[in-house]
């Protein structure tokens, strides 16, 4: 036991938590740059039906619950045998990391589009499951993870799981992955539009794609998350829209034709 607490496979369960709260806490920070929120601070106030406080409970559990499946899933899978071997051998090679992570990011991407829209798609699930992400209507950075657990179990903790092992990445590998996965959802609901953010320049799946999927007139569009939008184009949800400056200042993102789905 002392030896997993000092293992690759701790880091996997604790580094993406602690970047989860450090990059939302400079988005926190830098809420008072007006000029380019997607939307007001009253609109956090008034349009939002879940409170920060409640939001923070609901990701810290959220986040224990998923730390608790990674334990489970590396314990379970764990080979001391395996880790002595690899320990000692040589870093992988850039082709076979680029390719770990680019499988990974296919299989993330496309199985939490295919559940995300399955969330919508059913009554039942949206009632019950996914609506506690949409209480959050005018989204902000430290939201990103606040989900019924469930959803959260089945959207982002399986997704991850199964990235991991289809990709054959190691955990030290899985380490930087799912730190940068964090960092991307946290930018896809940070709620600025900044132009030298680089996730929104390389990005087409950005804070504003993911914004009109918060809207009333986008909720059954732009399911793709958290990298491409490749899903959205390919089975018809993706909804095109433009930013717009808002009256009073800042931004809104305006949807142009919302998809048949």
């Amino acid at each position: 036991m002392d030896e997993f607490f000092s293992s690759d496979e701790f880091m996997v369960m604790i580094v993406p938590l602690i970047v989860y709260w450090v990059y939302s806490g400079l988005y926190e920070m830098l809420g008072s740059l007006d000029n380019y929120r997607l939307h007001s601070r009253r609109d956090e106030d008034t349009k939002n039906l879940v409170s920060k406080l409640d939001v923070f409970k609901g990701v810290l559990f959220q986040q224990s619950l998923q730390a608790a499946t990674t334990f489970l899933i590396f314990k379970l899978t764990h080979d001391p045998n395996q880790s002595k071997t690899t320990s000692t051998s040589t870093t992988s090679s850039f082709p076979t990391l680029a390719r770990q992570i680019f499988v990974a990011m296919f299989v993330l991407d496309a199985w939490q589009y295919m559940v995300h829209r399955c969330m919508h798609s059913n009554k039942f699930l949206y009632r019950n499951f996914h609506s506690w992400h949409h209480r959050v209507v005018a989204p902000y950075a430290f939201a990103a993870q606040y989900n019924h657990p469930l959803d959260g179990f089945f959207t982002e903790a399986l997704s991850g799981a199964m990235a991991f092992f289809i990709s054959g990445m190691s955990a030290r590998t899985s380490i930087f992955f799912f730190s940068f996965t964090t960092i991307k959802g946290i930018d896809d609901h940070c709620g600025l539009v900044l132009p030298w953010n680089p996730f929104q320049l390389l990005f087409s799946n950005n804070t504003a794609y993911h914004d009109v999927h918060h809207q009333l007139s986008g909720s059954k569009c732009n399911f793709s998350q958290p990298f491409f939008v490749v899903w959205d184009k390919v089975f018809g949800t993706y909804a095109p829209y433009s930013i717009k400056k808002r009256e009073g200042g800042g931004y809104e993102a305006r949807v142009l034709k919302s998809c048949d789905n």
